[in-house]
């Protein structure tokens, strides 16, 4: 005997823009720190600017549940470039620059090993909780898992979600109100201080401000600052200057030290 369930979505084609459900989602893990530890900017630079990073965190791992992700950095962008000369599509170039952030993810547990870190795969996701219960670091990519599936770019090939996208989905899913990036510079800046040295900090702005100003040159992932105006959860993204003792440690503290951009 077939039974039909009443639902708002049961005789819907799920392609309809004007199926909507009126619904409040469940705050996973709010009190999980989402945190970003840059590729370019840090990890490509050495143990000369991952320890202190490193031992910064380590200090405060039994006062906060750390999530910490990784991006690519220099080698992915090698990645992107060769893909790209070869003609490949946007999904190949995300499936390989994928392979680079896990790489790093896998050295900063290695370096964490003895302070708890683990390496977490995309699939070992729903195990956070037990892991924070066993006090430990989990590490993983911060690159989505779209690979192939990624969405064609606007222009170009390079995929617009890549690891700061990753960093903000999982903040959004986790119900965390804050992800925090940490860099190489002390925030946002109205042009590339390391090519302008005169460009001047942008201590706090919205989302849709910053859209507005359609800077040439973004810190963060512009497909990042899109999804933060429709966001549920996750309304504040904190640039900080990792290269800075004592940053870090601010930002868990809920200090807005260096750049916070947020949900209009």
């Amino acid at each position: 005997m077939r039974k039909d369930i009443a639902g708002p979505l049961a005789g819907a084609t799920l392609s309809n823009s004007t199926t909507t459900m009126d619904y409040s989602p469940v705050a996973l893990m709010p009190d999980v720190k989402v945190i970003k530890i840059g590729g370019q900017s840090l990890l490509d630079r050495g143990r000369a600017a991952m320890f202190p990073v490193l031992d910064e965190l380590v200090s405060v791992k039994d006062k906060y549940k750390l999530l910490l992700c990784c991006g690519g950095g220099t080698r992915a962008r090698h990645i992107y470039s060769i893909a790209s000369e070869l003609e490949m599509p946007t999904g190949v170039l995300a499936a390989l620059g994928g392979y680079v952030p896990r790489q790093n993810a896998r050295m900063v547990q290695m370096l964490l090993a003895k302070h708890g870190g683990v390496f977490m795969l995309h699939d070992d996701f729903e195990k956070l909780p037990l892991y924070f219960a066993m006090g430990c670091i989990p590490i993983m990519t911060g690159m989505p898992p779209f690979g192939y599936w990624e969405k064609p770019a606007e222009s170009g090939r390079i995929p617009q979600h890549r690891t700061d996208a990753g960093v903000f989905l999982t903040a959004e899913v986790l119900g965390c109100k804050r992800a925090i990036f940490i860099k190489d510079e002390d925030g946002l800046f109205e042009d590339d201080p390391k090519k302008n040295p005169k460009a001047k900090l942008i201590p706090r702005i919205s989302a849709k401000e910053l859209l507005k100003r359609d800077l040439p040159d973004l810190i963060i992932e512009r497909i990042v600052i899109e999804y933060l105006a429709r966001s549920r959860f996750c309304t504040e993204l904190q640039i900080v200057n990792g290269l800075k003792r004592g940053n870090i440690t601010k930002a868990l503290e809920g200090e807005d030290v260096g750049t916070i951009i947020h949900r209009d």
